[in-house]
């Protein structure tokens, strides 16, 4: 028997995340059959934002080899032990809008999401410039990503609901749709 249920663990995540404000639109669990890695992705809107131009994407990458480490190290401990906390799986937060005309200073929304998230969340801001054809403009489109490791200990001790991190995603996604306006005008 597996020492964590990481489908049950995303389950709760995907149902935890409405009291942070968000709705849960699509889900997908994808395995690759040569080294079974796993991953899980779930797509979230801010609530009062359904149809509006910002998606968030999260995603759990479950590496086997990690979650084999974390269920040996289990099985050798007695009932009264807790595993040591060094199993992690990387969660990523993406947030996407549409092609922005109006192209935003990166240095400055970088700034300022990272004052809003702090050191528990940092936050990669990032831009593409495309284009379809040498005749027509470019289209940038804005990426911001976060990156969390999720302990597989506090898991185990179903500690890990990411109350805090939830509310960070909140308020950038609050951030990125108040600016979306402008950017898209």
């Amino acid at each position: 028997m597996a020492a964590i249920d990481v489908a049950g663990y995303v389950a709760d995540l995907k149902e935890h995340s409405p009291d942070h404000g968000f709705h849960v639109h699509d889900e997908r669990h994808f395995v690759e059959t040569y080294s079974l890695r796993q991953t899980y992705e779930v797509d979230l809107h801010p609530e009062d934002g359904c149809g509006g131009p910002l998606d968030l994407h999260l995603s759990l990458d479950v590496e086997p080899r990690v979650l084999l480490a974390f269920e040996d190290a289990v099985a050798t401990l007695d009932d009264h032990s807790d595993p040591s906390d060094e199993y992690f799986f990387p969660l990523t937060f993406t947030w996407a809008l549409p092609p922005l005309p109006m192209s935003p200073d990166l240095l400055r929304i970088n700034l300022d999401l990272n004052g809003i998230c702090g050191r528990d969340l940092p936050i990669e801001v990032s831009a593409i410039d495309s284009f379809a054809s040498p005749l027509e403009p470019a289209e940038r489109r804005l990426n911001v990503v976060a990156r969390r490791p999720v302990s597989l200990a506090k898991v185990l001790k179903g500690e890990e609901l990411l109350c805090e991190v939830f509310d960070r995603c909140a308020d950038v996604s609050k951030f990125l749709r108040e600016y979306a306006e402008q950017w898209l005008a």
